[in-house]
């Protein structure tokens, strides 16, 4: 009898010492999430006005340096050093208690996906981001616009419930849509800030006309669209915002254009077959991550940097990461100049010439990809430097750490190796290239449906 009551006291003891730690891990997470909310907060109260300045911005003239600028590049890189060591820290002490993601170590993924009742709590997903974008909101703090009509028969008047009224807005908005459509746009789709186009739960295409255009604005997140067949327009009158339209020139065909852009976030989209890039962002927009993106079928993929002699995207931050990049791509996943780009845990099944090119002295930061090279042995190098003697990019600090180099593939290193130019093209903590394969298994636009799953 005293050998069952000292057993049940040991029990009861032990249950007691769980709970306890459970409610200080408990405590301790909570208390990281509010400081990574207050981190956004800050952020978007900084840029509350830029909405209504974008319009007067969209006919040539040059980027407001004040409008979209971010912190210097090494401030950046010490905040993430901060915000790594945090998750590092969680992550240990779930384990410690026997907790374990519902999903497959992507953390993005992760944040949202487990929850059956995504829909009903869609914005969640803001805060979720990584990298160096991490801080787009959206439209978060705004309320749900409902895309009912596919149409874009008027791109000066739009008609109230298209894709083109609810993006030109002043307003943060959070837009989906009712059912599965195709867009097909007359012209440039022109984004105002603080938007989020969510196409989880229907089957959404923007497809055989204009696709869209990020241009002197911030906070923007496009996520779960299907976007292909993108042509150049122009040479026509289109509109902004509600008080301003304006001439446009032709534009380049390219499925997603950040133009002179900050706090962007690409993600969970399929994106094929344009006329240019499908990802291109140029002339100082910086803050941008993509991500979990599937790229397929298409030859110059993702350029970030205007041209060697723009030196303002000597501050460009952009995390490329949980992507698959697919079949038919030929080159550029992504091109760099200037800036500090970390490419991570990316899924490289298929280039015909190259998967990382530069120009101009970027830093390249690649870590923990699985890099599978084409049959044509010319065509096993991962990197590419272009039209540069090897006396100068030698000088360049490009990177692999933990990459998997798979079918002859070689990755050629360059520059001072622990420079501290890594820190600045360091945006979140790699997992092991072992498993990029399960992060990337449901790369692009995914099947959401309400009441399951995601």
């Amino acid at each position: 009898m005293a050998s069952s009551s000292q057993r049940l006291t040991t029990v009861c003891l032990a249950v007691l010492f769980l709970l306890a730690l459970t409610v200080t891990i408990a405590i301790f997470r909570n208390n990281d999430i509010s400081h990574s909310r207050k981190l956004k907060t800050e952020k978007v109260q900084s840029s509350k006005n830029t909405s209504t300045m974008a319009a007067n911005r969209l006919d040539g003239v040059e980027v407001n340096e004040e409008h979209h600028a971010v912190a210097d590049p090494d401030k950046v890189a010490d905040e993430v050093a901060t915000l790594v060591q945090m998750s590092e820290q969680n992550i240990t002490a779930r384990r410690k208690l026997g907790f374990f993601s519902c999903g497959t170590g992507n953390p993005i993924d992760d944040c949202w996906r487990c929850d059956r009742n995504w829909h009903k709590n869609r914005k969640r997903l803001a805060d979720c981001g990584i990298g160096f974008g991490r801080n787009a909101i959206g439209g978060r703090d705004g309320r749900f616009y409902v895309v009912t009509d596919p149409t874009d028969e008027d791109v000066v008047n739009p008609k109230p419930g298209t894709l083109r009224h609810a993006v030109i807005q002043e307003e943060p908005l959070w837009i989906v849509f009712k059912r599965d459509m195709v867009i097909v746009l007359k012209q440039e789709l022109i984004m105002n800030s603080f938007k989020t186009i969510d196409g989880r739960g229907a089957n959404v295409h923007i497809a055989n006309g204009a696709c869209i255009t990020i241009q002197f604005i911030t906070n923007v997140i496009i996520h779960g669209l299907h976007i292909h067949d993108c042509k150049p327009t122009g040479n026509a009158m289109v509109r902004s915002s509600p008080s301003h339209f304006g001439w446009r020139t032709m534009a380049d065909g390219d499925a997603v254009s950040i133009f002179g852009s900050s706090h962007i976030w690409i993600d969970h989209n399929s994106l094929s077959h344009c006329a240019d890039g499908l990802v291109d962002a140029v002339m100082g927009s910086t803050a941008i991550t993509v991500s979990n993106n599937h790229f397929t079928h298409h030859n110059e993929v993702m350029l970030l940097g205007h041209s060697d002699s723009y030196t303002k995207d000597k501050l460009m931050q952009v995390t490329i990461a949980y992507n698959h990049f697919g079949k038919g791509l030929v080159q550029r996943m992504p091109r760099c100049r200037h800036g500090y780009f970390h490419v991570v845990n990316n899924d490289y099944t298929h280039w015909e010439m190259y998967a990382i090119g530069g120009s101009a002295e970027p830093t390249i930061n690649s870590q923990g990809n699985r890099y599978a090279a084409p049959m044509d042995r010319f065509a096993k190098e991962v990197t590419k430097r272009v039209e540069t003697d090897a006396s100068e990019w030698k000088k360049w600090n490009w990177r692999s750490e933990g990459d998997l180099l798979l079918n002859g593939a070689f990755f050629r290193a360059s520059g001072a190796g622990a420079s501290a130019s890594y820190g600045r093209a360091s945006s979140l903590a790699a997992k092991p290239s072992s498993m990029v394969d399960t992060i990337t298994s449901t790369a692009g636009a995914l099947g959401c449906r309400k009441g399951r799953l995601c």
